[in-house]
């Protein structure tokens, strides 16, 4: 007879699928504010005031010093790996190569997460996992289109920068979870903006300081909080949240979903069409999460009670 205890928690998965909601819509409000701000800035602006928010929210729950010295030298290496590297270099490689080399070179995010998790010993390859990252990798291929991509000599950087930003990206997920358990995905996060804010606010500031403020409209500077808020901070705390629950490799395949959610919100909002080549796509991907977040079996061995504060 199966207990409450034997039956799977779907609480990392929710939070998964509203991470992969949150991000999607950062493209589309995120272009309308580079319109106005430079690239730099707007990561200064995203990091700096997301640093505020959870600063504020630890200091009123008297949450803000880590377990062990050392972990804020782990969360200072992290934060850099997971956004000040990840959110420069993706900035820089897309401005160098075309969108749609972006979104067919972050297939590899999830790649690079298994590798490197398996190199480390931080969780064990399972047949299943490589199955669940090839078939929703196929997925998303398939609904991209390699054919909209263009590798070039005149891309050839940008693509160089995309990579790196996947492989930076790959490794902070890979390593974070013994680190995000013992302190809590809120406390943990609340550092590695801080660290990263150290270095990104400086250079957005440096980089707006060529903007003229006082003609920039205010419906922009909405859509800056609604990216620091919605678009940054809500998603990195879910996704700390999910790291400390279940494997590495699970929270980097839920990374397949962004391109459908993008194209659910295009049928839902500018009248596109559901066509053959998304639903084969739809199911590979899904089918692959599937495979992915299959548990193993028997016992699982947690060394660390997992944390939210």
């Amino acid at each position: 007879m199966e207990t409450e205890s034997d039956k799977p928690d779907l609480t990392p998965h929710a939070a998964l699928l509203a991470v992969q909601a949150f991000f999607g819509s950062l493209p589309v409000i995120g272009k309308v504010v580079l319109a106005v701000l430079p690239a730099v800035s707007l990561v200064g602006f995203r990091v700096g005031i997301t640093a505020l928010i959870l600063f504020a929210v630890q200091f009123y729950r008297q949450r803000i010093w880590l377990q062990e010295r050392s972990d804020y030298v782990r969360l200072a290496v992290l934060s850099l790996f997971g956004v000040t590297f990840n959110q420069l270099l993706f900035i820089g490689g897309l401005s160098l190569t075309k969108a749609s080399n972006t979104s067919l070179l972050a297939v590899t995010i999830p790649i690079f997460t298994i590798v490197i998790g398996a190199a480390i010993g931080s969780e064990r390859l399972r047949w299943t996992k490589a199955l669940g990252v090839v078939l929703a990798a196929a997925g998303v291929i398939i609904l991209i289109d390699p054919r909209n991509a263009s590798f070039s000599s005149e891309t050839t950087l940008g693509d160089f920068l995309i990579i790196l930003n996947s492989f930076s990206y790959g490794i902070y997920v890979a390593t974070s979870k013994e680190v995000i358990t013992r302190n809590g995905a809120f406390r943990s996060m609340m550092w590695v903006f801080i660290f990263a804010a150290a270095v990104c606010v400086p250079l957005g500031a440096w980089s707006i300081s060529s903007v003229n403020i006082a003609e920039i409209q205010p419906m922009i500077w909405w859509l800056v909080l609604y990216i620091a808020v919605v678009a940054t901070a809500g998603p990195y705390l879910l996704n700390a949240f999910a790291i400390s629950k279940v494997d590495p490799s699970v929270v980097a395949v839920y990374i397949y979903l962004q391109p459908l959610i993008g194209f659910l919100l295009a049928v839902l909002f500018l009248s596109e069409m559901i066509d053959l080549k998304f639903i084969v796509a739809a199911v590979l991907v899904f089918g692959g999460v599937f495979f992915a977040t299959r548990p193993a079996r028997g016992p699982r061995n947690n060394s660390l009670e997992s944390r939210t504060d």
